[in-house]
Order: structure tokens, then sequence, then C-alpha cells
């Protein structure tokens, strides 16, 4: 079912997560070609995107030509998360999600991300100065609490929601467990049954299977993939295709799936330059070969420092695989 967000409608409801360093502008083109109800930007800092700090500003990149977007601000001071807000709205931001669930240390010992989670009454701060500053919807996206002895999401989200959040998405842990365990998708019912408003179901949702058992135990609106669609941008049109009807993606395989990618790595050292974008853009061909079956082409790919011969490689593997079926 579509999720109404102010003026926006997001269809189908399946989103693809901020992830650190890979939820860049190149991947979230792609991942929006094949289809996705909404992407949303890595983690932005507040003050560093507004006092022009060329990562922050990188990480934030829209392409709204393509697709609704959603740029992810952190930080701990109201009015630099206002600031941000501002700035990335006018940059032609459609959502500004509010990030109260990084786990990282580095994170929390600043007193943002999941350590929002240990006090409610600066997280609520926070958010009615987001929310006051833009016009277009805020999201909120968090865990179920700090530890085991602390699931205050459904106040949290109580909270947001009264202060005029409009979609909450939920990672179905605690900060303390990072990311270990397994994701638990029923404790995210209390959230939605806290809240009038959209409830997204997150964490370890990385194929059509998982998809429908989280939306199963936690009653969710919609889903969030992250590292499920690591070197397979097709995952989140393949898993609204089977859950909601959505158009099945058309996905490449052999010649076809070598030509995507490569066009995923020129879109890379185009975006970052080629010295950045060969380094940035190794992870993602990890994946892919990973993906593909061909770990034995991995080496000889990832450890090249020459674009050029990295393309001729690219280009070999994906023939090889080509004729072997």
């Amino acid at each position: 079912m579509p999720l109404a967000l102010g003026p926006l409608t997001l269809d189908p409801p399946v989103f693809l997560a901020p992830l650190a360093g890979i939820t860049d502008l190149p991947f979230r083109r792609l991942v929006a070609r094949f289809g996705a109800g909404l992407v949303v930007s890595e983690m932005v800092a507040s003050a560093e995107v507004v006092r022009a700090h060329p990562e922050a500003r990188a990480r934030a990149e829209l392409g709204l030509t393509e697709q609704a977007t959603s740029v992810q601000l952190a930080g701990r001071d109201p009015y630099w998360m206002a600031e941000g807000a501002r700035f990335v709205e006018a940059q032609g931001a459609r959502i500004i999600d509010i990030n109260m669930g990084c786990p990282s240390k580095r994170v929390t010992t600043g007193l943002c991300g999941s350590a929002l989670l240990r006090d409610l009454d600066l997280a609520l701060k926070l958010i009615e100065a987001v929310v006051k500053a833009v016009n277009v919807p805020v999201t909120l996206k968090t865990r179920l609490g700090w530890d085991d002895t602390l699931h205050n999401a459904p106040d949290l989200a109580r909270r947001a929601e009264e202060a005029g959040v409009r979609m909450i998405t939920i990672h179905g842990r605690t900060r303390c467990q990072f990311y270990k365990g397994r994701a638990n998708w029923a404790a995210i019912r209390a959230v939605k049954e806290a809240v009038s408003i959209p409830v997204i179901a997150n964490g370890d949702i990385t194929d059509t299977a998982t998809a429908r058992e989280a939306l199963r135990l936690s009653g969710a609106d919609g889903i969030m993939i992250g590292r499920g669609a690591q070197g397979a941008p097709w995952r989140l049109a393949q898993v609204a295709h089977d859950l909601y009807g959505a158009p099945a993606p058309q996905i490449p395989e052999g010649g076809r799936l070598g030509r995507m990618i490569l066009d995923h790595y020129d879109d890379m050292l185009t975006f970052y330059g080629t010295e950045l974008g060969l380094r940035m853009a190794r992870k993602h061909l990890g994946w892919y070969l990973e993906e593909a079956g061909l770990p034995h082409a991995r080496e000889p790919i990832l450890t090249s420092t020459d674009p050029a011969e990295v393309i001729r490689l690219v280009e070999l593997a994906f023939a090889d695989l080509e004729l072997a079926a």
C-alpha cells in the first residue's frame, strides 16, 4: 500500500536504508532506477553540511530529477539541526530524516545517533527544531532502545508524532546490540501500536522471505533494506514486486550485468574523482563479484590501481560468465 507523507506518496513502501560510505548518490541513483519507494542518503552531520564541509555535502548531494530523496541528518544541537535541515531543503531534499539510531561509538560519544535514546528530552528538542525549520516532511530513524533494560522506542515515537514527525523507521535491535544477533521484528509492534503515523521495519531484511516475516511480526507499514541491496541494487524492486505487485525488475545477467557494474563504476569515478572513486568503488565491486559467484576475480580487480585495468578485468570476468551460461 502506498504511504502518504504530506504531499508525497511513497510507493511501494520498500525503502533503501542509509548506510555510511555506501548509499552515496551513484548507488542511490542505481537503486532508484530499478525501483524503490524512497532512497535515503548517508548520515550527514548537520553542522558540517552548513559549514560547507565537502564530504558532508557530497553525502547529501541529491539527484532530484530521478527519485524522491530523503537526506538524513545527525546532531545534538537544536540550532545546527535546524540550520542543516534548512540547507538541505533549499538544495531540494523532499524529506528530512533524523538519525537517532546510529550505534557507532564515534557518534554516540558525541551524544548523537542512538545515544539520544538515553535523553528523550534532548531528542524531542532536536525533533521540534527540525520540524519548525522546514516545510518538507520530517521522519525519524531509531532503534528499540539503548539496551535490554531500556526499550523506550514507543515513548520516543509517541513524542515524535506529537512534535510533527510523519514516519518512523525502527531498526529491530538496541544500540548495545550493534549489529549482533538477530533483529527483533516482533518488538517493533509496540511502536506501531503507540502511534498513528506509518512505521517502517528495518534490520536483517535481505529478501522477500525476510521482508514478509518482518511485516507479519511487526505489523509495520513498510520495510527498509540496507545490506541486502549490497551487490544487488535490484533487490528492493524484486521485493516490491513479490509483496506489492510492483513492476518486476529486469535483473541483468552475464554481459549485461558486467555493463551495469561498469556504468556504476564510471559514475563513482565521476562523482568522487579518479583516485578516491577507485577506492570507494572496491567494496561495491567485491559485493557484485560475490553475488555473481566470481570469487576468483576478486583479488586482481580489487587490488588494481588502474581504472582501465579494472574495467578490462570486469569485462573479462563477466564475458566468461556469459559463455559459461
